[in-house]
């Protein structure tokens, strides 16, 4: 599953299509760096523009061509890199966020 990047983002907003085309938003949270390979932590948000109190999802970045401005991501499917990846993510905003186990 590869995605990418929309023309458009705005205070934090970026809007990337799912496997079946169709525009999904996100709130851009942190990006996190784990074994030299770049992670995005994104928040999902609702039609109505109200932010998912849910699960965040982590994609990583892949490398693009130097000619495009879009960046590239792709689904993790290593529970392992996942865990490590939410766990720096927590620690770096573990005074801005309630998480719930």
């Amino acid at each position: 599953m590869e995605e990418n990047i929309g023309g458009e983002e705005l205070d934090n907003i970026v809007i990337l299509n799912d496997e079946e085309g169709n525009e999904v938003k996100f709130e851009f949270l942190d990006l996190v760096e784990l074994d030299e390979e770049e992670y995005v932590v994104l928040l999902p948000i609702d039609e109505e523009g109200e932010e998912d109190e849910g699960e965040v999802v982590i994609l990583k970045v892949e490398d693009t061509d130097e000619d495009s401005d879009e960046e590239s991501y792709t689904s993790v499917e290593d529970e392992e890199i996942l865990n490590k990846v939410f766990e720096i993510f927590k620690e770096k905003f573990k005074d801005d966020f309630d998480f719930v186990d």
